[in-house]
């Protein structure tokens, strides 16, 4: 079969032979190529006789191509110039999108950043017009700042917005450098001091240095700070998400202000992707290759009110939102390919991009104690139904069951106490059932000891009588006071002698008898306000 094929080649049968015979009989290919390779000699041309030009032979000549996706070429050409057939893309799943513009690589949050504080939006109590934000820039006198808030309400854009809101008469007298207490250590922060300094002394140019995520530095490293901030060299500009009081330190705090970012309200948060959707030229419109977008006021609202004031989260459901509408209508119709092709975003698409809602929850920062603290003033207050929603809340954020039973077991003498002395073995078994079962099955142990808490009545006398008495044993004269000798214990023979245990009434004995058990400062003196409790 293989020399049947070289026959109808043009090669002759001797030579045909002889090329099988060399290679083996294994293929009519490689009996081409050994042919090409390996010319008989032949008579050696005259001298005077032109050279052919150089010649590469293509196997295409004589083998039909084993796919149509080839792209046809001429047959021979000179070696310089042969190009290499291009397949034709035939996967299934791609979608071609005619005259589509590159996508750029910055998520729709990242671009859509406001450039002054002007773009900015909400935060209105710290960007009015008698603000101390707008008051710095007018006077062009920035102090150093804290910028603290939930994440993505806006810390990094305003620091970045106040260097390009300045008057236009000295719009550079301020350089920004940005650095982020994830990723750097103290040396990065002494380069960038350095280069403030030369900056300072070389342009007259003073350096703000804004630091994200300032809470993640040690206490070395915040001291580093100190100085710097002290004698001018920088204006510093910190952002945090966790409570500056917990894990910023003293001398940090009080040389920056502190500024409280909030949660986005659903109206800021639908003017932002309303701008977004809008803007043809950085906004929705670039993240689907410059595509026109059709966004529905109900999908803004829907996104706005799902995504926790979080500026960032909502552009960026935005963008998913999109994407994924553009490639099911690509999918769907094949007109809807098209570069002009209006891509219209719905409801679907949003929820499609807002899956999972996030939960606020940090185990150790401000968040874990601000839910604890709504739990325990639900359950003071009565409010079975509230107490039971903020533990849910505890346990869908990661809390750990059996912290939680703690804090049920403090209650249950704290705000219970003697009102309901029972609702201390409830707490307890409470603790006890959670250990042995673990979550997610405890969960119900839980609710049903916080629902009996709530309602259960409440006395604080027992908590105000040890805050008595230990305000007492602090502040009064006899604080280290001696025992009284009718109280002392007297195990031996020389303590009884001395006087110890002297005048002690057995009181099972004569449950009528007065006698005192305070020291004699205190005489008198009624720490728990109980009816029973009265002084004998």
């Amino acid at each position: 079969m293989e020399k049947e094929q070289l026959l109808s080649m043009g090669f002759s049968e001797e030579l045909a032979a002889q090329a099988l015979s060399a290679t083996g009989s294994e293929s009519a290919a490689k009996a081409v190529d050994w042919i090409l390779n390996n010319k008989p000699p032949s008579v050696p041309p005259s001298p005077d006789s032109p050279s052919p030009p150089p010649f590469q032979p293509n196997l295409h000549r004589f083998f039909p191509s084993p796919s149509k996706q080839l792209i046809h070429h001429h047959d021979a050409v000179p070696l310089s110039n042969s190009k290499r057939p291009k397949l034709e893309d035939n996967t299934s799943n791609t979608i071609t999108i005619a005259n589509q513009k590159p996508i750029p690589h910055e998520p729709l949050s990242d671009r859509m950043r406001p450039r002054t504080l002007d773009d900015v939006v909400g935060q209105d109590h710290l960007l009015s017009s008698n603000s101390l934000l707008r008051s710095a820039v007018i006077r062009h006198r920035l102090p150093s700042l804290l910028f603290w808030g939930p994440p993505g309400t806006g810390k990094t854009s305003i620091a970045r917005a106040i260097l390009n809101s300045f008057p236009s008469s000295n719009p550079n007298s301020y350089r920004f450098v940005s650095l982020s207490a994830v990723t750097c250590g103290v040396k990065d922060v002494r380069d960038a001091v350095d280069e403030a300094r030369r900056s300072k002394n070389k342009d007259r140019r003073r350096t703000v240095l804004f630091v994200d995520e300032v809470h993640r530095f040690n206490k070395a490293q915040q001291d580093s700070f100190l100085p710097i901030i002290e004698d001018g060299s920088i204006v510093f500009i910190g952002a945090t998400t966790e409570n500056p009081s917990f894990h910023l330190i003293t001398p940090l705090l009080s040389r920056c202000t502190v500024l409280v970012l909030n949660p986005l309200k659903p109206e800021h948060l639908a003017r932002l992707l309303r701008r977004a959707a809008d803007d043809s030229r950085i906004g929705l419109t670039a993240s689907i290759g410059m595509r026109p977008v059709h966004v529905e006021d109900d999908v803004l609202g829907f996104i706005s009110a799902n995504c926790d004031g979080d500026a960032r989260v909502a552009l960026n459901a935005l963008e998913i939102a999109a994407t994924t509408a553009a490639a099911a209508a690509a999918r769907n119709n094949a007109a809807a390919a098209a570069a002009t092709a209006v891509v219209t975003l719905g409801l679907e698409d949003a929820r499609e991009a807002l899956q999972c809602k996030h939960l606020a929850y940090d185990k150790a920062g401000e968040e874990h104690y601000n839910l604890i603290s709504a739990l325990h003033k639900s359950m003071r207050g009565n409010d079975a139904n509230a107490a039971v929603y903020w533990l849910a809340r505890m346990l869908e954020g990661g809390e750990q069951p059996l912290y939680i039973a703690r804090r049920l077991i403090r209650f249950a003498s704290e705000d219970v106490g003697l009102a309901d002395p029972s609702a201390l073995n409830q707490a307890v078994a409470c603790y006890q059932a959670c250990h042995f079962l673990g979550m997610p099955e405890c969960d119900v142990i839980l609710a049903q000891c916080v629902a009996y808490l709530a309602m259960a009545p409440k006395s604080i006398v027992v908590y105000r009588a040890i805050g008595a008495a230990k305000k007492a044993v602090k502040e009064s004269v006899g604080q280290n006071e001696g025992v009284p000798l009718h109280l002392r214990n007297a195990p031996t023979k020389l303590m009884t002698e001395i006087g110890y245990g002297k005048g002690y009434i057995y009181t099972p004995d004569d449950p009528t008898s007065v006698q005192s058990f305070l020291p004699s400062s205190l005489e008198g003196h009624k720490f728990l306000d109980w009816p029973n409790a009265a002084d004998r």
